[in-house]
Formats: C-alpha cells, structure tokens, sequence
C-alpha cells in the first residue's frame, strides 16, 4: 500500500490508493487555477483500477485546450476538488493533492503550462517547466 488516502473537506467523499504515483505535477492552465482558486492545482496520476473510493462525487465536465475531456470530480456537499479524469488517458485518475492526508507523501516532478502562470507564483524548479502541456500530456509510463 502506498499509503496515499485522503478526503474532501467535509469527509463525505474518501479515497485509498493501492499504488505509487505514476507521476506528480503543478498545473497553471486557466481551468485548473479557477477550479483550485489559487495560481495553479497539484495533480497525483495514479491507475484508476488501484483507487478505492467512498462516497458520492459530483463530475464537471469541459474540454481542454487538446479537445479531451476532463471530468473534474468534487464533493456535493462541501465543493472540495478531489480528483479528475481525463478522456486522452483513460485508466487514470488525477488525484488532487490537496485532498492527500499526508501533503508530504508526494513530490512534484513537473509542471506544465507554466507560460501561463502569474508572475507571482514560486515556481518549482526542481523538475522540468513547460510552457503548454507536453506532446501526448503529462508523461505516464
């Protein structure tokens, strides 16, 4: 068990993963940082088949600049982002860090639409930056 779980705020909606991160990154598009309500959300792809979840989410749905589907899960009852789906990769789910019991259980690897992050977001510079949202998405293994 990897250990990652988490919940929204209010505790109606949980989740446990059975497997490690596929891959960890900060996002600054327009839709993640109006859905976050800061400069950008932190996302944790993991294997959907690997994600044990309890309660009921709410899905949002709207294209992305690719034309794929994203489906942004988030609790009914308190508005927590908890997860999302993307239609270009199917059999993934993007955990919303912010939901993570433990913050400190992953670490970013990347971001991506960094071209369009405000001048006052910290950027991470410990991974690699990219401007727009590399070819294929973010790279899964």
């Amino acid at each position: 068990m990897s250990g990652l779980s988490g919940a929204c705020l209010c505790g109606a909606v949980s989740f446990a993963c059975s497997a490690e991160p596929m891959v960890v990154g900060h996002c600054y598009c327009v839709d993640c940082r109006k859905s976050s309500g800061t400069s950008h959300c932190t996302h944790v792809a993991v294997p959907e088949a690997a994600v044990e979840l309890s309660g009921t989410l709410r899905f949002y749905e709207r294209a992305a600049n690719s034309g794929n589907l994203v489906s942004r899960g988030f609790c009914p009852e308190c508005g927590s982002a908890v997860l999302s789906r993307n239609s270009g990769q199917p059999g993934f789910l993007f955990i919303r860090a912010s939901s993570l019991d433990d913050l400190d259980a992953v670490t970013p690897s990347m971001s991506v639409y960094v071209s369009r992050a405000p001048r006052w977001a910290k950027l991470d510079r410990e991974g690699p930056l990219f401007d727009e949202m590399p070819p294929g998405g973010p790279p899964l293994p």
